[in-house]
């Protein structure tokens, strides 16, 4: 049970450094809550988050069902997933080396529908196709061949209540101005803490014998 409880704990804190990290679709919610406002920032994190639940599904289902029928398809899975969190950490470290003036780049969108602002959150998330492979990546963290059915419904419900209290909670934080100086005074810091998390992360996938 304890084991249990530490492996969510892992694939749980993976999916909060993932899903709050700076990457395209928080900076949109970010650009869109400075310049739209906080209501429009909310319906485009919804569609956001909505996209996410999806892959989580899809990867849960998919992931579960090839372990429990080959158990060598972790060994592919330990491989996309190790690769993948290795290029996220390089990513973010070339952010953290990036000068500030060049990586603040906010999205100029027009007032918009709520119908199309939602549509624009949901339709980015699902043609992402990292967004796949983080989410195979942190079901190939949370669940092994011998994972219970418990397990494999509460490692995505768990991260789907994360993602929308994430998404959701961008909107509150950076439509306020003190918040937004917090954050791009805090930015390299940030980044050079995701460089050393998912270098780890990914290296612990790569090499893990089980």
């Amino acid at each position: 049970m304890s084991a249990d409880f530490h492996q969510l704990l892992i694939v749980f804190t993976a999916y909060v450094i993932a899903a709050g990290s700076p990457g395209p679709s928080n900076m949109r919610i970010m650009g869109v809550a400075m310049n739209q406002g906080r209501r429009a920032a909310r319906v485009l994190a919804a569609g956001v988050a909505s996209g996410s639940i999806f892959w989580g599904i899809m990867a849960a289902t998919g992931v579960s069902a090839v372990l429990s029928r080959h158990a060598q398809a972790l060994i592919v899975l330990k491989i996309l997933g190790g690769l993948y969190l290795l290029c996220i950490a390089l990513k973010a470290g070339r952010a953290a080396l990036t000068p500030d003036h060049r990586i603040s780049q906010h999205t100029g969108d027009q007032p918009a529908s709520v119908a199309a602002i939602y549509k624009r959150g949901l339709l980015m998330h699902l043609t992402n196709p990292r967004a796949i492979l983080a989410w195979i990546a942190l079901m190939t963290l949370g669940l092994g061949s011998e994972a219970s059915p418990r397990t494999v419904v509460t490692v995505p419900a768990g991260c789907a209540m994360l993602g929308v209290s994430i998404f959701c909670g961008y909107p509150l934080v950076f439509s306020t101005a003190p918040m937004v100086g917090m954050y791009r005074r805090a930015r390299r810091w940030i980044e050079g803490t995701l460089t050393l998390f998912f270098g780890f992360a990914g290296l612990k996938l790569l090499l893990s014998r089980t």
